[in-house]
């Protein structure tokens, strides 16, 4: 994996953990032998369907088993309120970053987001894209956050690309890291690391809040620091805005690790998805060893208060809520055989 971003829809597609997890959920009806892997965002579709980005393959109907769309590399997946289409989100070799209407399973690609970050490279370490989560605003627009651009995104459904705003580099802590690789008997490239470097935010996540704004979830980059991943609130009206410094773009909520999703919860809360609560690098660099797993957190946005309301669940890279039926996830997501969708509560 880069050092600068972890690349979720790339690097951890390597991996074949065993770890022992005690949560054993409620599944959807799909066989996870038809799942290819790795699965990344879900989605309640019309009809009450789950529907699962899953990367080998395209779009899966959770429900039945069936592929609603070929569309390999796909990250994310969004409804398009009042059509039955779908936004979608492509990642994989360099020069494939896109968003795709798909229309009766078929996709048609609206915007070459590559281009766009290689024109204008909003967040200038490098250019790189890696558009990882996708929300529908509704009049032919979305919203896309874009984990190695480091930015958010807004797309119309001619394909013109705007930038909403860029999430900052912050200093961080190294000790988890290190504590991980076993420093400091380990490996000498991390246990020589200095006690604080800078990380990249890598925008994993997007969300429309209750109160119209754009909420935006950061997993924190290389060195995987606990704590240190925040929740950006972004009005709507932002454009071009730079995290931290414009009043247009601010933390609503912080003391996070590794945040993989956000979704809008029936009664209003945002809930707060971590991918594992040890770190992406307990998940990746160190295959498992360490993980602790996913939890969910619900927040009132108003009071800035959370509540754990799912843990250990392991390798959790989306959340989602079905009418009437609570808060689903994809877990297991990146290993074959294995990677499902599941009720996390009801």
């Amino acid at each position: 994996m880069k050092r600068r971003t972890s690349r979720l829809a790339g690097a951890l597609t390597v991996l074949a953990l065993a770890v022992g997890f005690t949560v054993v959920p409620t599944a959807a009806q799909a066989d996870p032998s038809f799942y290819a892997t790795p699965l990344f965002g879900i989605a309640a579709a019309p009809g009450n369907h789950l529907l699962v980005a899953d990367a080998g393959q395209g779009i899966v109907d959770a429900d039945n088993g069936t592929l609603v769309a070929g569309l390999p590399n796909v990250t994310d997946i969004a409804p398009i309120a009042g059509t039955g289409d779908l936004w979608a989100i492509v990642s994989g070799d360099v020069g494939d970053q896109a968003l795709y209407r798909v229309h009766n399973g078929v996709p048609r690609q609206v915007a070459d987001l590559y281009a766009y970050e290689a024109k204008h490279n909003p967040h200038p370490a490098s250019i790189d894209s890696n558009p990882f989560d996708v929300a529908d605003l509704g009049g032919g627009e979305a919203l896309v956050a874009d984990a190695a651009g480091n930015d958010l995104l807004k797309v119309d459904k001619h394909g013109k690309v705007k930038l909403v705003a860029v999430l900052p580099d912050e200093v961080v802590s190294t000790a988890n890291i290190k504590s991980l690789v076993g420093c400091p008997a380990g490996p000498p490239d991390f246990c020589g690391l200095p006690p604080m470097i800078p990380a990249e935010p890598v925008a994993t996540s997007v969300a429309v809040g209750p109160d119209g704004a754009y909420y935006v979830g950061e997993l924190k980059g290389f060195p995987a620091p606990t704590g240190e991943s925040k929740v950006w609130r972004i009005a709507p009206n932002a454009r071009n805005a730079k995290c931290g410094k414009s009043p247009l773009c601010e933390v609503a909520l912080d003391g996070f690790t590794s945040i993989i999703d956000l979704a809008v919860g029936p009664d209003g809360r945002l809930n707060v998805a971590q991918l594992d609560d040890a770190s992406w690098a307990a998940v990746e660099i160190t295959e498992g060893e360490g993980a602790l797993g996913g939890s969910v957190h619900a927040c009132n946005l108003t009071t800035k208060s959370c509540q754990t309301v799912v843990s250990g669940a392991p390798i959790l890279t989306s959340i989602a809520f079905r009418d009437d039926d609570g808060l689903w996830g994809a877990t297991w997501s990146l290993i074959p055989g294995q990677a499902d969708v599941t009720q996390l509560s009801p």
